[in-house]
């Protein structure tokens, strides 16, 4: 077995927590990482002891939803109600960060980003990385990292659909299989 890379290893972190979200729109995580150790996570969702988007629905203003604690934020609220430093530290995110998330980075010491998806990037976000000096590194997602066997699976699937067209399988029942393989392969890139 191979071993996964240090930014893998941190970025499969973020995703994990990502699946702790509790607001639908978006579920990102985040991970904190000092000298290779991790410090704190984060997810987006409520503030502790509120009503959560799953349960109540969005609260929506302007486009956003402002019930939503920000996975960069809570992180950055873990180290400082636990005392730990942020100057010098790296962030993993699932997602590129958004404005204020960025202000507060920047703010907080983080040396370096590293995302694994394009959101709405800002160009005002990406300029303060700039300005601040902070190198921000896509790093390419791969479901590999947290299912092994992820790609025999898919040679599987994609298999029995060649399979059903040969048996001659409806033009339907096929668009039907694929889209929802599509949708369970794939879902996870998003």
């Amino acid at each position: 077995m191979e071993r996964i890379s240090w930014d893998h290893y941190f970025m499969a972190q973020s995703h994990l927590l990502a699946w702790r979200s509790t607001c639908p729109r978006l579920k990102v995580g985040a991970t904190i990482v000092r000298d290779k150790r991790v410090i704190a996570g984060g997810y987006n969702g409520s503030v502790s002891g509120s009503d959560h988007c799953i349960d109540k629905g969005c609260y929506v203003v302007d486009g956003h939803c402002i019930r939503t604690v920000h996975a960069e934020m809570n992180a950055l609220l873990q180290c400082a109600k636990l005392g730990v430093a942020t100057e010098g530290a790296e962030i993993y995110i699932t997602h590129f960060p958004c404005v204020h998330c960025t202000k507060a980075l920047i703010q907080a010491g983080i040396a370096k980003v590293y995302y694994a998806t394009d959101y709405k990037n800002h160009p005002y976000a990406e300029s303060l990385f700039t300005e601040a000096g902070i190198v921000c590194n896509a790093v390419e997602w791969d479901p590999c990292v947290l299912d092994q066997h992820f790609r025999e699976k898919l040679t599987l699937a994609t298999s029995l659909l060649q399979e059903l067209e040969t048996l001659g399988a409806s033009e339907e029942t096929l668009s039907s299989y694929t889209e929802k393989t599509k949708a369970l392969y794939f879902q996870s890139l998003k």
